[in-house]
């Protein structure tokens, strides 16, 4: 089959097309062919081993990823497509069905097929969606998803989405609508017709308003992007609100203090837990019309490293897609 590999930590051109192995489906796997994946910033986090974090970040990502080279090879942990064999243990998926899912850090997505446990976050398509659509829906779904849940009931609480147009982001502000919240979102100037869109009930272009200086409170500040710090946002935290973070080592021990001291907490746990039924919350939530995800641009698999360029520059709206021709 075909794969894009990498064998070396290093910049987007690291990745290459090499002829590889299809794997086989174990007895409780199923092997999809895939027709979508997504470029994120997993992806590229991992392809450079962390290195624009720090030393102590990429050592750490280096002693999950592999030392001096990369254990695994393939990329990609988004997918969407069929279902070519399956396992003689597995119940609920056959050849033909069409799915979607995450492999999360076992990544391997960027191939024409991998292989799933039937038990993993993985689950029928929604109907009427199509596979792009459908590869780009988990990553920034059950990672808005895991964060909204730690703050705890949202309905007619007020939130802010900070760095609202990328994928997280996106995904934040229609879930914090589905929850309930009314949601402010903070984003780029590129973006704001897209956040409106999306369902935001005000939307603030940083570049033009700093909103922490305003004097508006929220319950809840969601930093999709990681580019925010609790210490900024403090001040426009309600007493007994909370600050979600999605990076930074900084907020694990921010976390552990504030959870002992002072009235605003900072929630970011390690490692996330996402299960297949969030998958099927993402499903069904899609069907309903609540939650889809933003597509910037679809690229051919071919040009995976015009891709992996494109979101380092952190100027996407929503996803970036491949498309996978499935051979």
């Amino acid at each position: 089959m075909k794969a894009v590999i990498y064998d070396r930590y290093g910049p987007p051109d690291v990745l290459h097309i090499e002829a590889v192995t299809r794997p086989a489906p174990r007895d409780d796997e199923i092997l999809v062919r895939v027709r979508a994946t997504t470029v994120n910033r997993l992806d590229c986090h991992t392809r450079e081993a962390n290195r624009s974090n720090g030393m102590v970040i990429s050592g750490i990502s280096r002693l999950v990823s592999g030392i001096r080279r990369p254990r695994q090879r393939i990329l990609g942990s988004e997918f969407a497509g069929e279902v070519a064999a399956a396992g003689p243990a597995v119940t609920r998926f056959g050849a033909g069905h069409r799915v979607f899912g995450n492999t999360g850090l076992a990544l391997s997505c960027h191939a024409e097929f991998t292989c799933v446990p039937e038990t993993a976050r993985v689950a029928p398509m929604p109907a009427g969606i199509g596979f792009e659509e459908a590869a780009a829906a988990t990553d920034g779904g059950l990672n808005a998803l895991w964060c909204l849940r730690l703050a705890g009931p949202l309905t007619g609480r007020r939130v802010l989405v900070y760095g609202a147009s990328g994928a997280i982001g996106t995904a934040g502000v229609q879930l914090a609508k589905v929850f309930g919240a009314e949601v402010t979102a903070v984003c780029g100037p590129k973006g704001v017709d897209v956040v409106k869109a999306i369902g935001a009930d005000r939307v603030i272009d940083y570049t033009k308003e700093d909103f922490t200086a305003a004097r508006e409170r929220y319950f809840c500040v969601f930093d999709a992007v990681g580019k925010e710090s609790f210490a900024h946002c403090r001040g426009v935290i309600e007493p007994g609100g909370t600050y979600l973070a999605t990076d930074g080592p900084r907020n694990l021990l921010l976390g552990l203090w504030t959870s002992r001291f002072g009235d605003r907490k900072v929630k970011f746990k390690l490692p996330p837990r996402y299960t297949q039924q969030d998958v099927v919350l993402i499903k069904e939530l899609m069907e309903a019309g609540s939650y889809r995800p933003v597509i910037d641009r679809v690229y051919p698999i071919e040009a995976v490293a015009e891709a992996a360029r494109y979101v380092e520059t952190q100027q996407k709206i929503g996803n970036v897609v491949l498309a996978v021709s499935g051979g």
